[in-house]
């Protein structure tokens, strides 16, 4: 295993640029800041071309701390530039040898209890959001793609962290909000005034959070305390089903750190073949770990050197492509061929041997058991995903 290499993330008060990679929700283009010297620049990656390859973007200075970078649909790259209580968004493309600037508009925040972040890209790639959390609500901004420069859409009571997509369209965003000492997913309907309805509630008292979302298949990735107080597990789920989301065995390692970054898309009536992309971080290394719910066990790959860590995207024919930029490649993608899940005689996926006890079963908490957790097969689009 290669050991990871230390990718820059915002700090709680801006004081280091981001530098992690962002891929588009079709996987066509990427972006994230590069280093000229010491100066951060923003770049765009060409993902779906024979071959990958990077553009330059610089403005007429470099990047501050501070700086987000996002691809859209169209090649053009969207930039948030924090300054005195604004937020100034921009589209960057190139323009011969220099780099075009389209100016948006700004956010303006000037409660210093504040912090503004950009959400993942939205499916299509015309719109981009972002989500400013106060002191007791958050608001969800769209930022590119509307008439009049940066909308505010929606104000939900509570802090929000997280952001998923559940649908092609860009209309339901589930967030993970925290209220009454809880954190539970929630949905947002963006147009519906922002109308917040429940997503997650495995049991009263446990935190569960939304961490990834496949449209096509409805497979939920869930990370929640549920099962054992206090020590959150992974878990999976499906929208729009009656089964209890499960916290397989094969997603706890010792001494490890599993965060999932990536779902196969295109699997619309077999959610328990979809592979799931893990970046496992262990004492001393970090790397790719391949899992699918109709599996007990999760592959093991080496990841790539210079992997932009924690990011990549599926083809639907189930290949994992991982960017990673180094001195000699500076803009390269390594492909990963992970197996199919086992399929039976009749053509389905093979389900796991035994399944996976409720959270009540597993803690022995007094009380009912809970049968079903969300209300995920009550939650918006439910009906519209095929189990």
């Amino acid at each position: 295993m290669t050991a990871c290499a230390i990718e820059s993330a915002e700090s709680d008060n801006g004081d280091t640029p981001r530098a992690e990679c962002v891929i588009t929700a079709d996987g066509s283009y990427a972006a994230r800041l590069a280093l000229d010297g010491d100066c951060w620049f923003p770049e765009r990656w060409t993902l779906d071309g024979p071959e990958p390859y990077a553009v330059p973007l610089p403005g007429h200075q470099p990047e501050e701390p501070g700086t987000e970078v996002q691809p859209m649909g169209d090649g053009r790259v969207l930039v948030r530039r924090p300054t005195d209580g604004r937020h100034v968004f921009s589209l960057l493309y190139p323009t011969g040898p220099g780099t075009g600037e389209l100016l948006l508009g700004a956010v303006e925040c000037p409660d210093d209890g504040t912090r503004l972040r950009m959400l993942p890209p939205a499916p299509g790639g015309e719109r981009a959001y972002a989500l400013a959390v106060g002191r007791r609500s958050s608001t969800v901004w769209r930022v590119a793609g509307g008439a009049f420069g940066p909308e505010r859409l929606a104000q939900i009571p509570g802090r929000c962290s997280g952001g998923v997509w559940l649908d092609r369209e860009g209309r339901m965003l589930a967030l993970d909000r925290e209220s009454g000492g809880r954190t539970k997913a929630v949905v947002v309907d963006l147009e519906r005034d922002g109308e917040v309805s429940p997503l997650l509630q495995i049991t009263t008292d446990s935190d569960d959070r939304l961490l990834l979302a496949d449209p096509d298949s409805g497979l939920l990735l869930i990370r929640s305390d549920a099962p054992s107080p206090g020590r959150p597990r992974l878990g999976w789920g499906v929208l729009g089903s009656t089964l209890p989301v499960r916290f397989p065995e094969s997603l706890r390692m010792p001494d490890c750190e599993l965060t999932p970054f990536a779902i196969q898309p295109g699997q619309v009536l077999t959610p328990e073949s979809c592979g799931v992309a893990l970046r496992v971080d262990g004492p001393v290394a970090c790397w790719v770990g391949v899992w699918r719910p109709a599996e007990r066990t999760v592959r093991h790959f080496a990841s790539p050197v210079g992997w932009l860590t924690g990011t990549g995207v599926w083809t639907r024919e189930g290949e994992l492509r991982l960017p990673y930029a180094t001195a000699d490649v500076p803009c390269g993608v390594a492909r990963v061929e992970a197996p199919a899940a086992p399929v039976e005689a009749d053509g389905d996926p093979r389900p796991e041997p035994e399944p996976e006890p409720s959270p009540a079963a597993e803690t022995d908490a007094p009380g009912p058991v809970v049968a079903r957790p969300v209300p995920l097969q009550q939650a918006p689009l439910g009906g519209l995903v095929t189990k």
